[in-house]
């Protein structure tokens, strides 16, 4: 699955020129943490965020009246404060290593780009979606979590099992810990009994089986 593939497009985006009062406006309406700069071509040059805003807007401590401070983000560019050298990723790269950059550097979202110029962005929800449609949560069928030795084969065998009672499987994933797998197969029944019996006379460990309506 790639980036392009479940990113926002046409994000909101703030110009250099913008004043921070009209970059925190923009902010605070789409309950954005950040928002990508753009010149007048849509190339990316940067990006403004939550705790940028925060360190140029004035404290409660203030002496300035609010007409003061009004006028003093009004005054204020996002390009005397915006952050450059950001994170970013390609529209065509894959959606797990747009999760690892996020993951890896602690951030929420990333502007994505074709070659110099901004296209979407890429944000933690849009993963856990993306990671929702790939376990096949909402999906109605049955659920199997299945434990295993991590050997050659085995999916082999499990996916065999199925197809042998015209069972079709929907979604599978898997986890690999200390040599043993722990497979969760999605498929689009609820008549699995007999499936399940064979899969345990092989030797595998059902751990749970779910219906899911």
């Amino acid at each position: 699955m790639y980036v392009h593939e479940r990113m926002t497009r046409r994000p909101t985006v703030v110009m250099p020129d913008y004043s921070v009062a009209k970059a925190y406006q923009l902010m605070k309406e789409g309950r954005f943490s950040q928002l990508p700069v753009v010149d007048s071509d849509n190339k990316l040059i940067g990006l403004v965020t939550e705790k940028l805003l925060a360190e140029v807007n004035p404290s409660s401590a203030t002496s300035l009246s609010v007409y003061e401070i009004n006028y003093l983000l009004s005054k204020t560019k996002v390009k005397d404060i915006m952050k450059t050298g950001i994170f970013k990723i390609n529209k065509n790269a894959l959606l797990e290593d747009a999760a690892l950059v996020m993951k890896e550097n602690r951030i929420s979202s990333l502007p994505v780009t074709d070659g110099e110029y901004l296209v979407g962005i890429i944000t933690r929800t849009d993963i856990f979606r993306a990671f929702i449609d790939i376990m096949g949560v909402k999906a109605e069928g049955t659920r199997v979590a299945i434990s295993a030795a991590d050997k050659t084969g085995v999916f082999a065998e499990i996916t065999q099992i199925f197809a042998s009672y015209g069972i079709d499987i929907r979604n599978i994933s898997n986890i690999n810990e200390n040599g043993r797998l722990e497979m969760v197969v999605k498929v689009r029944s609820f008549d699995v009994e007999k499936a399940i019996e064979d899969i345990k006379a092989k030797g595998y460990i059902i751990e749970s089986v779910q219906e899911v309506r």
